[in-house]
Formats: structure tokens, sequence, C-alpha cells
């Protein structure tokens, strides 16, 4: 499957791999393995989507936002292997975490923006693991954030 014919025949447009803004690294390979640092929800703008799922922000906001995530995931992949996605054998998880109310119960349905848009991408092999937890907050206020672990070739 050719992973970059996906993005173009989707009309979807990576942002750039931001760099980390603290004492850890977007990316590492360990092995065949190749971890993603959480990456926060940002619109197509370059602002931060914030707010609390289910007070300022609705489920489907929350799934926009999530998908946010793994555009960035998708971005920390391509430079991490040198913008080469065919280097990928698969997804293997993702960990996505959701700012929301303490009485909001759809985590999986906000996550499945993420898992969404890797399915699409990766076809079979962007099927993965998953957890989807809520917090009472996140970095700079966000409402979402995921982390990836990919299998490389």
């Amino acid at each position: 499957m050719n992973f970059e014919k996906n993005i173009k025949e989707n009309n979807i447009i990576l942002p750039n791999a931001a760099d980390p803004v603290g004492s850890y690294v977007a990316s590492k390979i360990s092995n065949k393995m190749l971890f993603i640092s959480g990456q926060i929800s940002i619109d197509e703008n370059g602002n931060l989507i914030k707010g609390k799922v289910g007070k300022e922000l609705s489920t489907d906001d929350g799934y926009n936002a999530a998908k946010r995530c793994a555009l960035s995931i998708v971005a920390q992949v391509k430079k991490a292997c040198n913008d080469d996605l065919s280097k990928i054998k698969s997804c293997v998880k993702l960990t996505g975490f959701v700012n929301s109310t303490e009485d909001f119960t759809d985590q999986p349905k906000v996550i499945n923006g993420a898992s969404d848009l890797i399915a699409i991408i990766f076809g079979d092999a962007g099927m993965h693991t998953r957890a989807a937890v809520s917090t009472n907050s996140l970095p700079l206020g966000v409402s979402v954030e995921v982390d990836a672990i990919f299998e490389l070739k």
C-alpha cells in the first residue's frame, strides 16, 4: 500500500512536525519500534484547540481535535523516517487523552478521530491497539493529546 498516495487521494494536508518544547524528543527509534511523543490538538492555523469535552466542546469537536493530533503524529512519523513512509510496517498502538468533564464517558468516540485518520492513511497497517483515557487537564489547556507507537520494516 502506498501511504503517500492515500494522503494525496484523501486531500490530507499534514502540518509541519513541531519541535518539542520540553525536555524530551518528538520521536525515538528503538530496534524496529518508532515511538511518537504525545501530539496535542492544534488546528490548521496553528492555534491550540482548547477546552473540556463535555463542557466547551462537543464529542464531534473532540473527534476533530483527535484527528488533528493524528495529523501531527503522521507528520512526526514522516520526519523520523526521513520523509519515507514506506519504512512503516504498522501502527501498533495509540494512546489518547481527553480533557473532559468528570461525567463525560465518550472518550472512545473522541479518540476515534485519531484512529480513523491513521486507518485512512495506513489501511490495514494502520489497525492498532488503543487506550482512550479521560483526564481533568492537559498541557496548555488543550482538549486532546495522542501518542503513538509504530513498527518499522
